[in-house]
């Protein structure tokens, strides 16, 4: 049996390119525009529940950051797998729920 061997600089490129994306899309407005945001203006009601769902999917980013800080300085390849399921799970959460807080 062979067993194949990641290059840690995958994980680590994954991960820092979801946390990017979540970064945009909590700082930079984007699930508030995605999911609030109508022709005619925004939605009443929406940007207040689409904020308990932003808050979630920070603690969940939270984690995530945590994971790839760890994993970044001490060296523990292992802990990439966790971080990219992290921040797979943040972004999920604030797509979800965004389509929940429509």
């Amino acid at each position: 049996m062979t067993r194949t061997v990641v290059p840690p600089a995958i994980p680590a490129a994954a991960s820092l390119l979801l946390a990017t994306l979540w970064g945009f899309a909590i700082f930079g407005d984007w699930g508030r525009q995605a999911f609030c945001m109508t022709s005619l203006g925004a939605s009443p009601g929406c940007a207040d529940r689409i904020a308990s769902v932003i808050a979630l999917s920070v603690m969940v980013g939270v984690v995530a950051a945590c994971a790839t800080g760890v994993a970044w300085i001490a060296r523990r390849t292992s802990l990439y797998g966790v971080a990219v399921a992290a921040w797979v799970v943040a972004l999920v959460v604030l797509f979800v729920g965004g389509l929940v807080a429509q």
